[in-house]
């Protein structure tokens, strides 16, 4: 299943910008696959976190491996060294043991979150340990199919701004121009700035100032 948008969205961004309608005409329709069960996308993004998407492709089929089926009871039912040992830290599976316990205690409701405005559903799976902002506006867009979340905290939205407008850095004044603009239809927007970012179209570059390389002196004996 794939993030759902069309004509509406993208006659709308069309219009609002003119170098963006630029962008989805070179780009075409994006295909971004969609995690559908709101538990399994939370886990699968604790696992994610600081790790390259081939070895979170590689931790997460030896957890379905393991657990058959990754839900709140069957995570609940492992033990914090029983998740680490197929790949992950021993911090990250004590971030999913408590996510799992708080769901099979009914500490936390999670198809609450589903019935949020997108601040409210941030806020309430942020108070999750392993869980920041970004993270939690990932899974409104990848599971909840929120059409509005354009992340300032995503580095290569940032970077797919600079390279479309010839930005050399994105500050949050100039990140909410954009997302005022692209509004009510950001995560579509999002899609094509990650593709953007990607190298969807050749030729274009960052714009972002080179970093300056560290001299080495040598130190006298």
């Amino acid at each position: 299943m794939f993030f759902q948008y069309g004509e509406k969205e993208i006659n709308y961004l069309k219009r609002k910008d003119k170098k963006l309608a630029w962008a989805i005409e070179q780009i075409g329709h994006i295909e971004r696959r969609l995690d559908v069960d709101l538990f399994a996308s939370v886990v699968r993004h604790i696992v994610g976190q600081q790790i390259s998407s081939k070895a979170q492709a590689t931790v997460w089929a030896r957890l379905e491996a393991r657990l058959s089926v990754v839900t709140p009871a069957s995570v609940h039912a492992a033990s914090a060294e029983e998740l680490q040992s197929l790949g992950m830290s021993l911090r990250k599976a004590e971030y999913i043991k408590d996510f799992a316990s708080k769901i099979v205690s009914g500490e936390f409701a999670l198809q609450t979150v589903e019935q949020l405005s997108d601040e409210e559903a941030i806020a309430a799976l942020s108070r999750l340990k392993g869980i920041g902002r970004w993270t939690a506006e990932m899974i409104l867009l990848f599971c909840l199919q929120r059409p509005d979340i354009l992340s300032f905290d995503d580095l290569a939205i940032q970077r797919g701004l600079r390279m479309l407008y010839h930005h050399r850095k994105i500050t949050r004044e100039l990140f909410n121009k954009y997302k005022k603009r692209y509004s009510p239809y950001g995560s579509t927007a999002a899609i094509y700035l990650w593709a953007i970012s990607g190298g969807a179209i050749e030729g274009m570059q960052d714009y972002a100032p080179a970093k300056k390389a560290v001299r080495k002196t040598k130190r006298s004996e």
